[in-house]
């Protein structure tokens, strides 16, 4: 095999895979060293476990996030981490869709869900923006709420007097962060059969 064949074949596997976009997968989540690690970050995290897994890198800045590509069961992804806090997720996931003209259909979502306990994962094919804020945002800017969504489990607040945006933004405890990581794994996972078409056969396997 020549250097060339070699590098051909680097290059069919890595995140500049060429052809268009066809995906948009957007994490959710707050930039800012404050808000690492905090339940409302999950989002985020599943993105790293993603970066993680197919060697890709999040250095652009563009959409109002930080992006980066990759190539998920054999169509070109673009990934966003969104830099306008979470209550203004939509604008990001907006200018990407307008820009590359991709169908609400072919955006995932993924992000936190107090209803969930940590370790838990429910993937939806579409639905209501559940009190979500950055779910809110998404669904006002881009007027569907048709597009799949992957919620991870962060765990209910410990009192229903407790305030919702402390509660969001606090830390994960040391055994919540142990009973994350599957769940983290799983939302990745996920993403190959939500791409290729098989939703159903992803709730299947990664709803519990």
């Amino acid at each position: 095999m020549s250097i060339w064949d070699v590098f051909k074949k680097i290059e069919s596997g890595n995140s500049f895979s060429k052809g268009k976009i066809e995906y948009i997968i957007a994490g959710l989540g707050n930039f800012g060293l404050e808000y690492s690690g905090t339940r409302h970050n999950a989002g985020f995290m599943a993105i790293d476990k993603l970066v993680q897994k197919n060697g890709f890198d999040m250095n652009k800045v563009k959409f109002k996030s930080k992006t980066g590509e990759t190539v998920i069961a054999g169509k070109r992804c673009l990934i966003l981490k969104p830099t306008t806090y979470m209550n203004n997720s939509g604008e990001a996931v907006y200018d990407a869709m307008s820009f590359y003209k991709i169908p609400i259909e072919n955006v995932i979502i993924v992000y936190d869900d107090i209803s969930l306990e940590p370790g838990k994962l429910r993937i939806r094919r579409k639905g209501s923006d559940g009190g979500h804020n950055g779910i809110k945002s998404i669904i006002a800017l881009t007027g569907g709420d048709t597009f799949p969504r992957i919620k991870i489990g962060v765990g209910k607040k410990p009192d229903p007097k407790y305030n919702l945006a402390d509660w969001v933004l606090s830390k994960f405890s040391e055994n919540d962060k142990k009973a994350l990581e599957p769940a983290l794994e799983k939302a990745v996972d996920s993403l190959s059969l939500i791409v290729e078409g098989n939703i159903d056969k992803a709730m299947n396997l990664y709803n519990s």
